[in-house]
């Protein structure tokens, strides 16, 4: 009896361990043999402002760094343009010349004119007196009933005339003293303001050899050293817009079910201790044929393009840099 119990305690003991062993050998299973997570693999990425040289010259100073945090407005470099200055000598010698062409129309021609227009005046004069006289001596032989009324008449409108004549030349002598003729004068002025406005034009470009920053940022890259030769256009640096960041990733067509545009995703940043944060998507677009997965004849399957997708963190994470890996976990 006690050698059947203890059989029986036996088997029931061996049932329980084999259970135990399956039961663990199960969840070993499910835990290691499970198909993993798929991964897929982005970057960070931020808006790069180029500054280029609006002027060819040689680079007389750096005001920045590599790293340094600028503010908008800020000045970075100094850019010395021989060309530009050669071109303020002869502009302010255009407005020299224009000015000094100004003034000799001006005195000129007045001379000219006034001397011209005295003369005349002269002449009117000299012509009126004569009417005048030949008017009266008409005007009493009409009287005396030698002439008739019609050459009376005759001599009283050349009389007329010669007086407005003289009028005339009086004007035009005013004129004349008042200055230079409108139109001499106006087309002198034009070239004065022309030459002007080529000084302020050349002036505007000196000011072009500061370089500024057009907004708020962290110099990123420095190109040319000081004492170097830069072309026109030419770039001097870039400034990284840090506030102003994304995640970019290359998605398969497939697996975009899970990355829709304005869905919100969980990201990880490796570099920042696998920091996880949440992040929006606002931009899906095709990457064209260059980037299709093509697909076998063997295996009848079905060509797969790729997907830019982006995404921007809902929290700004300053230590976040452009080109760090940013993981999502497609479940």
């Amino acid at each position: 009896m006690d050698a059947e119990k203890t059989e029986n305690r036996s088997l029931m003991f061996g049932l329980i361990a084999i259970v135990v062993v399956t039961l663990l050998l199960a969840i070993i299973g499910f835990v290691f043999m499970r198909e993993p997570d798929e991964i897929i693999e982005g970057q960070a990425d931020a808006t790069s402002v180029r500054i280029s040289g609006k002027l060819p010259g040689r680079v007389v100073e750096l005001m920045v760094s590599e790293g340094d945090m600028v503010k908008s407005g800020d000045t970075l470099v100094h850019i010395h343009s021989s060309l530009a200055e050669a071109k303020l000598m002869q502009a302010e010698a255009m407005e020299n010349v224009a000015a000094a062409q100004n003034q000799k129309v001006d005195a000129g021609t007045r001379s000219q004119i006034i001397q011209a227009a005295a003369e005349l005046v002269a002449q009117a004069k000299a012509g009126a007196t004569i009417t005048r006289k030949t008017y009266d001596r008409m005007q009493r032989l009409f009287e005396q009933g030698v002439v008739s009324e019609q050459k009376r008449d005759e001599a009283k409108a050349a009389y007329d005339a010669a007086v407005a004549a003289q009028q005339a030349a009086e004007s035009q002598l005013s004129l004349a003293r008042s200055g230079a003729q409108k139109e001499d004068k106006e087309s002198a002025a034009a070239l004065v303001t022309a030459a002007r406005g080529g000084v302020a034009e050349v002036e505007s470009m000196l000011e072009d050899q500061y370089l500024t920053a057009p907004c708020d940022g962290q110099i990123d890259q420095i190109y040319p050293q000081p004492g170097e030769l830069v072309s026109l256009g030419a770039p001097i640096m870039s400034l990284l817009k840090i506030d102003d960041k994304w995640v970019t990733f290359n998605v398969r067509e497939e697996l975009l079910s899970q990355m829709k545009l304005g869905d919100s995703i969980t990201v990880e940043i490796p570099a920042l201790d696998r920091m996880s944060a949440k992040a929006r998507i606002y931009y899906v677009r095709d990457m064209g044929s260059y980037a299709t997965w093509r697909a076998t004849k063997a295996t009848g399957d079905w060509d797969s393009r790729t997907f830019e997708v982006k995404a921007r963190t809902t929290d700004q994470i300053p230590d976040l840099r452009p080109g760090m890996t940013v993981l999502y976990r497609k479940k």
